[in-house]
C-alpha cells in the first residue's frame, strides 16, 4: 500500500491488526466513543426536523395536495443534505484519522518512515499530518543520534575495560618489588650514621615509595571495588578515628581540627573502614587545600531519616568551573596525587545508600556533606 493511498478500514480491524503486530504488548486500551456519524448527523438531522417542523406549519395554508408534494421535496432535500455531510466528514475527517492511527501504530512498533499522506492539504487537517511527519522525523534522527552515541560509548567503555585490566596487572608487577625496594631503603636508612647527610636522601625516597604505594592502592581500589562489609556501628566513632589520624599531619601546619555532634547520633548501618578512608580523604585534602593555620570542622546531625557528616575547611576554595568535575575519576587541580580520592569517595558513600554534595567559595573554603541513612531496625525500635 503506498503511502498516498487513504487507509480504508474499520476501527475493529485496526485494533486486531495492532493485536496480531504486538504479541509481546497488551492492547491499547481505548474509550468507547459516541459514534463519529451520530455526533456529526444528529444535529444536523436536528436543526433540519425543526426546519421541517417549521416548514409543515407555514405550509398549512397550501392545498392537500401541493403541500404534500412541497414537504416530500422538503424531506428528500434534508435527507440528501445529511448524506452529503456524512460523505463529506467521510472523506475529510474520517480517513485522514484512520490513517493516523495506523501510523501511529506503526511508529510504536519502531518504523520511523512511517509518514501520512494527507499532509499536502491546505487546513487544520493538513496541518496535523506536516507536525505528525515533522515529529516522526525528529524521533528518527533522535534515535539514530541516540544509537550513534551508545556504539561510542560501548566502544569507548571496552577501551577503558582493556585498559583498566592493563593498569590492575601493572599495579600488582609494580607493588611486588616496590615492597622490596621500600624494605631495602629502610635497612639502609638503619644503617646510616646518624650525622650522615645521606639520611634526608633516605628519608625522601622512602616518602616517596609510600606515595607510589598509595597510588598503586587507589588505582587498584577503582579498578576492583571491595563490597562494603556492613554493621550496624556507632558513626561517631568512625568519625572519631578518622579524625584522630587527620590531626596527626594537621600539628605540622597548625591546623586546628574539631568535632561537634550535635543531639543523639543513632547507629548506622555502615562499613567503619570505608568510612573511615572517606572522611580521612576529605580531612586531608582539607588540609592540603589551607595554606595558612585554620580551623576544620567536622559536624554530625540527624535530618530525619539520615545523619549528615560535614567537613568544612577554611582553605582556597574550589573554583566554579571545577565544582561539576571534582568528583570524576583522575580530575584533580593539584600538582600530585591520581585524582582518585573523591571519586572514590562519593563511590563508597553510593554503595551505603547515602550521598555526598559539595559547596565552596574560593578564598573562604570548602564544604563536603555526607548523608548516610539510618539504620531501619534501630530507627523503628527509637520511634516505637
Amino acid at each position: 500500500m503506498s503511502l498516498s493511498t487513504p487507509i480504508q478500514i474499520s476501527e475493529n480491524a485496526l485494533f486486531d491488526k495492532e493485536t496480531d503486530l504486538l504479541p509481546e504488548q497488551a492492547p491499547v486500551a481505548r474509550k468507547r466513543h459516541i459514534n463519529w456519524v451520530l455526533k456529526a448527523v444528529l444535529p444536523i438531522a436536528a436543526v433540519l426536523l425543526n426546519g421541517l417542523l417549521l416548514f409543515v406549519l407555514v405550509s398549512l395554508s397550501l392545498a392537500e395536495g401541493e403541500r404534500h408534494t412541497v414537504i416530500a421535496i422538503a424531506t428528500a432535500g434534508a435527507f440528501l443534505i445529511c448524506v452529503a455531510v456524512i460523505m463529506v466528514l467521510a472523506v475529510s475527517f474520517r480517513r485522514p484519522m484512520l490513517e493516523l492511527q495506523d501510523k501511529i501504530a506503526r511508529v510504536r512498533l519502531g518504523d520511523m518512515d512511517a509518514s501520512v499522506s494527507f499532509a499536502n492539504r491546505n487546513d487544520e487537517v493538513g496541518d496535523l499530518g506536516r507536525d505528525f511527519n515533522d515529529m516522526v522525523a525528529q524521533l528518527k534522527s533522535s534515535r539514530e543520534e541516540i544509537q550513534r552515541l551508545h556504539q561510542t560509548q560501548m566502544s569507548r567503555a571496552e577501551h577503558f575495560a582493556t585498559l583498566g585490566e592493563l593498569a590492575t596487572g601493572l599495579a600488582h608487577e609494580i607493588r611486588n618489588p616496590l615492597a622490596g625496594i621500600a624494605g631495602v631503603i629502610e635497612i639502609v636508612g638503619r644503617d646510616l650514621p646518624p650525622n650522615s647527610p645521606a639520611r634526608s636522601v633516605i628519608k625522601d625516597a622512602k616518602e616517596e615509595a609510600l606515595q607510589i604505594n598509595r597510588i598503586l592502592t587507589e588505582l587498584l581500589d577503582t579498578a576492583r571495588p571491595k563490597a562494603p562489609q556492613f554493621r550496624v556501628s556507632d558513626v561517631c566513632a568512625t568519625a572519631e578515628h578518622a579524625v584522630m589520624f587527620a590531626r596527626q599531619q594537621a600539628i605540622t601546619k597548625r591546623i586546628m581540627i574539631e568535632l561537634d555532634v550535635t543531639g543523639s547520633i543513632p547507629p548506622v548501618d555502615h562499613d567503619p573502614n570505608q568510612i573511615n578512608q572517606v572522611l580521612l580523604n576529605l580531612l586531608l585534602n582539607a588540609i592540603q587545600s589551607m595554606d595558612k593555620p585554620g580551623t576544620i570542622r567536622v559536624l554530625l546531625e540527624t535530618d530525619e531519616d539520615d545523619v549528615l557528616i560535614t567537613v568544612a575547611d577554611e582553605g582556597k576554595g574550589i573554583p566554579p568551573e571545577h565544582l561539576p568535575n571534582i568528583f570524576r575519576p583522575f580530575f584533580t587541580t593539584k600538582g600530585h596525587g591520581t585524582g582518585l580520592g573523591l571519586s572514590l569517595a562519593r563511590r563508597t558513600v553510593e554503595s551505603h545508600g547515602g550521598h555526598i554534595d559539595v559547596t565552596s567559595e574560593v578564598g573562604k573554603g570548602s564544604r563536603f556533606q555526607i548523608r548516610l541513612p539510618i539504620a531501619r531496625e534501630k530507627q523503628a525500635a527509637v520511634s516505637g
